[in-house]
């Protein structure tokens, strides 16, 4: 059994040998209230002059705004185009009083170590935010500003990702969790853990909450053990990307993604490796650019010889989406990924994960992925 163990993961102990290390830094509770009082400063100094305030907020939509580093992903460039916010403009006052009342309840938030939720500020004044949307985007839009990681404002958001394998950790409120004292079983991602122990050897993204719910059916964690499986169940949440950053800073194991061969799924996996336009202002914490692409290959469905039955023409979205993905900066430092990616669009289709299925129900579990981690199949 051992040397069946020590040949399966011979691979996987080569690929993590060649991982750099990455150190992720907090910023502490008072320098985060000075940021604020700075902010709240040059209001103040406005109105004593008679001047309307004015808030410049980094525009955080715009791939002019961001420059790609191999090393971090893509960040915010640091002289970025900016958004200016005015108190005395009828097009941007209810944004501007939207701001200042986020930022005086996070200051609050901070100044007594207290936590909530991005749902509680918006029920605390729905008729001033009108949406929860408006709150999610103006929290994300204080935290650029103050380039500050949104988890430390104290500002919460239900977490939408699952975890499970050989992994136990110690939740904030100090509740111990062991992924693995029961089988079959997957625990919410947490924003925030410590005291993080694993015997794991990998860690597999997995795009979609099917594909996931299938391996923890197949007992794939036990299969291939040790190993930690972790899905954002589509576009991931902050939370699950802040899980697999955090993983990746503590254990310094290999990362696969396990995600569809179509262009949506490409993007997926290139959110966690690589980051996202909107987010980059906290690439350093975000992104894993150690992620390696496992599988659903465009080129495994010619190599395996997937039923045509099975595959799916492309669109003309997923054209169009599969064109913008080719152009991103990162693309020239991947040629395999490009490659993958190429092929797809020659051969004009896609598949999905459970397109395994139509080889044979347990293919994936059974033959697909114990063959890809065993011989280094991934790109």
């Amino acid at each position: 059994m051992g040397s069946r163990t020590a040949e399966l993961f011979s691979e996987i102990d080569k690929l993590r040998t060649e991982l750099l290390n990455n150190v992720e830094a907090m910023t502490d509770r008072r320098e985060i209230l000075t940021r604020i009082e700075s902010v709240i400063l040059g209001i103040v100094t406005s109105l004593s002059k008679d001047e309307a305030p004015v808030l410049a907020l980094p525009k955080r939509s715009s791939w002019a705004s961001v420059s790609f580093d191999t090393a971090v992903g893509l960040q915010m460039s640091s002289g970025c185009s900016v958004t200016t916010i005015r108190s005395d403009c009828p097009a941007s006052a209810t944004k501007f009083a939207q701001i200042v009342k986020i930022i005086s309840v996070i200051y609050r938030l901070v100044q007594s170590n207290s936590y909530a939720t991005k749902r509680d500020i918006y029920y605390n004044n729905t008729q001033l935010f009108g949406s929860q949307r408006t709150v999610d985007t103006i929290v994300d839009d204080i935290s650029c500003l103050l380039k500050i990681p949104r988890r430390s404002l104290h500002v919460l958001a239900t977490s939408k990702g699952l975890i499970s394998g050989h992994l136990c950790y110690l939740e904030e409120d100090g509740t111990r969790i062991n992924c693995h004292s029961i089988l079959c079983t997957a625990y919410t991602v947490c924003l925030s853990v410590c005291d993080i122990v694993s015997s794991a050897k990998f860690i597999m993204i997995v795009e979609k909450d099917a594909t996931f719910q299938r391996l923890l059916d197949d007992d794939f964690c036990t299969k291939l053990s040790p190993c930690i499986i972790i899905t954002g169940k589509g576009v991931p949440d902050v939370n699950s990307r802040l899980m697999v950053r955090k993983l990746w800073d503590v254990l310094q194991i290999p990362i696969f993604a396990l995600v569809d061969a179509d262009p949506h799924g490409i993007e997926i996996m290139c959110i966690y490796k690589y980051g996202s336009v909107a987010m980059s202002f906290e690439a350093h914490s975000l992104t894993v650019p150690s992620v390696m692409w496992l599988g659903l290959l465009p080129s495994d469905l010619q190599r395996l010889r997937v039923p045509e039955e099975a595959l799916i023409p492309l669109s003309k979205k997923d054209e169009g989406k599969l064109n913008s993905l080719l152009k991103r900066p990162y693309l020239t430092s991947q040629p395999d990924w490009q490659k993958e990616m190429e092929l797809m669009q020659q051969s004009k289709v896609k598949a999905e994960i459970q397109s395994l299925a139509a080889i044979a129900p347990d293919f994936l579990t059974s033959i697909y992925l114990p063959n890809k981690l065993r011989y280094g199949g991934w790109v």
